[in-house]
């Protein structure tokens, strides 16, 4: 059985995808997968099991990079497309079966809508897919044993961005002694680039003793690290899926987009929003205090899971 699977160009999307594929992987167990996605996402699906090939995807004038795909797919015979992108591309191609995405926004949550594809509600949980050598290198970067916390203070919109100011004091109050993770050592988390170490440099020059992993894993060394982590506490982003997805308890921090579509979603996760118009108000307006009381709260859900 040959699956091609159209993914999304940006890692959060990408990540909630993964639910469904986990899906046909376990209803398909021969099948054989073809993944199409952005250059950006490729690392969410490096490890998948039964994984053929990707095809990246990038974006060229009037579409073009549509039919670049196409001339790469339509000689195959396909028994299942599944189009998350809503493309022309999915009719143009032989197919047994399609499965294809409806285009536009659409209320309720994103992983919701994908799980409606497949006939799936509730919907399968995202999953993390890394190997052996990911845990060594993860691992080889908080050598020493002992809790860490990973802070993820970068996003792809700046609106989206937590004060500095305020990620520094919600890690000294939730590791000072008497805190939830009182000694926990600290992982700051970003991408690679200039973009993302501006926004992850305050923090660091304010936690002298935190491990600096801004751009120096790839998606699935991120997965193996974040799978270990006591707690995700980071901006609306890919990693705060990849984070969920991976199984870390993770809190994901909300203000101007809304976490009732694109929230974290995981065995352990939550979001917290700032204060005003869900979906509108700045991050300025998420106190600290009430990110500390969901930390809190949400590690001592986990305790209580566990």
């Amino acid at each position: 059985m040959r699956i091609l699977f159209v993914s999304s160009t940006r890692i959060g999307d990408a990540v909630l995808s993964t639910a469904l594929l986990d899906h046909l992987l376990r209803a398909h167990p021969t099948a054989h997968f073809t993944i199409a996605c952005g250059a950006v996402a490729e690392g969410v699906f490096a490890r998948m099991p039964h994984r053929d090939r990707t095809i990246t995807l990038v974006k060229r004038p009037y579409g073009l990079h549509w039919l670049g795909l196409w001339r790469q797919v339509a000689f195959t015979w396909w028994d299942l497309v599944v189009d998350l992108r809503a493309s022309a591309l999915s009719f143009l191609i032989p197919a047994r079966r399609r499965v294809i995405a409806r285009g536009g926004r659409h209320p309720g949550h994103r992983l919701t809508h994908l799980g409606e594809l497949l006939g799936l509600n509730p919907p399968p949980r995202p999953v993390a897919w890394f190997s052996a050598a990911d845990a060594i290198h993860a691992s080889a970067l908080v050598a020493g044993g002992g809790r860490f916390i990973v802070l993820g203070p970068s996003a792809n919109w700046d609106r989206k961005v937590w004060p500095a100011e305020r990620f520094i004091a919600a890690h000294q109050a939730l590791t000072a002694p008497g805190g939830p993770l009182a000694g926990a050592r600290t992982v700051v988390l970003a991408g690679p680039g200039a973009a993302e170490r501006a926004m992850a440099a305050p923090v660091l020059q304010a936690i002298p003793c935190a491990i600096d992993a801004v751009g120096a894993l790839s998606l699935p060394e991120c997965a193996a690290l974040l799978s270990r982590a006591a707690l995700f506490l980071g901006n609306d982003s890919g990693l705060m899926h990849l984070a969920a997805a991976a199984g870390a308890p993770t809190l994901g921090l909300f203000g101007p987009t809304p976490a009732s579509e694109y929230g974290p979603m995981g065995r352990c996760a939550a979001a917290v929003l700032a204060d005003g118009p869900p979906g509108e108000a700045p991050m300025e307006a998420l106190p600290v205090a009430k990110v500390v009381e969901a930390a809190t709260r949400l590690l001592s859900n986990t305790k209580v899971a566990a």
